[in-house]
């Protein structure tokens, strides 16, 4: 099976399909950190940077699969919504016009799921019909990263990130996407309870006590490790309902003690204060991560307390399910070592997980060879 890869990233298509026996006849990456990636893991591979300028007479051959995700800002819920309208939501069309030119047998588009309501479903509506103007049959679904279980990935990946796939066939074949999509033994989702009340967390505005015996700030280094325990009424009282914490001064409130057998994940999303979780399953990865807006882990230490630190990029590659220490390569000039820490977390939120690019790819070979 041969695919040509667009929007590229950092090639979770690739990592996950090589092993299956994939050939790839080109990539299509701008980005320089992301291009930098591909060029160290791929050296024998072209990358043809703007995807939107890729002709069939640029290939070696017709590529089996196409697969890509175009920019998912202007289609994501926490976005401005512009959708198609928007310069960067266009590329989806691009990608239409992408594959009218180079006809690949089978299309793999994925997204965010926030284009199901984007426009009022306007968007995702016009992306299909161009599908089906082409003559492509199409079928598509919501994945969830937790639930996909493969070969190389038997228990999944722990961390709840929901992407929409649209799988398309040429001459208007739907059935084929459909087989490809809709198998509920590895992606079944046992669907748990909401969530309880989380052991320590502060259910009344002001400090509290309750389920501990002190609370502390935990002070982190720049780096995210622990520096220092303080203890502040004045601090400690900006806890509101619901176990909120600031994060400002890179310091946050936790509980004392916290129960050993128990992992916490906090997402700060679009403010400074984010909720306490009790979790086994990080908050979805994003090109954010290791910044302002990123997951958050309890760790036990060799200290008195247990601390609070980042996740590092080592821990954001493997929750995607990439190699460790696939994004650090050399750089501008720059040893492996000295790799930009930012750009591998953006690197590395802006990718697909490869248990889900694996299960499509077994999946598209198995309906190729007629074994489902």
């Amino acid at each position: 099976m041969k695919y040509l890869s667009i929007c590229s990233g950092i090639e979770s298509a690739g990592v996950a399909w090589h092993p299956l026996g994939y050939t790839c006849l080109g990539l299509a990456e701008i980005d320089p950190f992301r291009s930098a990636v591909l060029q160290y893991h791929y050296p024998e591979v072209k990358n043809y940077e703007d995807f939107t300028k890729i002709k069939a007479s640029d290939l070696s051959s017709t590529p089996d699969v196409l697969v890509g995700g175009t920019p998912c800002a202007t289609f994501s819920i926490a976005g401005l919504r512009k959708g198609l309208d928007e310069d960067r939501g266009n590329l989806a069309l691009e990608f239409i016009k992408l594959i009218e030119r180079v006809q690949p047998t089978w299309v793999v588009w994925e997204n965010v799921p926030g284009i199901l309501s984007s426009n009022g479903g306007q968007d995702l509506g016009t992306f299909l019909g161009a599908m089906g103007e082409l003559r492509y049959g199409f079928a598509y679904r919501v994945l969830n990263t937790e639930y996909v279980r493969t070969k190389r990935f038997p228990r999944a990946i722990p961390q709840r990130r929901r992407r929409i796939f649209v799988i398309g066939h040429i001459r208007g074949d739907w059935k084929s996407p459909a087989k490809v999509l809709f198998d509920n033994q590895p992606v079944s989702e046992n669907i748990k309870p909401s969530r309880g009340k989380s052991a320590g967390a502060t259910s009344n505005t002001g400090a509290s006590t309750e389920g501990g015996n002190t609370e502390y700030w935990r002070k982190l280094g720049r780096d995210g490790q622990y520096v220092e325990d303080y203890k502040d009424k004045k601090v400690s009282s900006t806890l509101t309902a619901g176990g909120r914490f600031s994060m400002e001064n890179s310091a946050v409130v936790v509980k004392d003690p916290i129960p050993t057998d128990s992992k916490y994940t906090v997402m700060d999303r679009y403010n400074k204060m984010s909720r306490l979780y009790k979790e086994e399953v990080s908050p979805t990865l994003t090109a954010m991560t290791g910044g302002n807006r990123q997951p958050i882990v309890f760790h036990e230490s060799k200290h008195t307390n247990s601390f609070v630190r980042r996740l590092t990029p080592l821990e954001c590659e493997r929750l995607q399910g990439l190699p460790d220490n696939y994004t650090q390569i050399p750089y501008r000039g720059k040893s492996k070592e000295d790799c930009p820490v930012s750009k591998r977390y953006e690197a590395c939120g802006r990718a697909m997980s490869v248990n889900v690019m694996e299960w499509l790819g077994t999946r598209i070979m198995q309906v190729e060879r007629g074994e489902i």
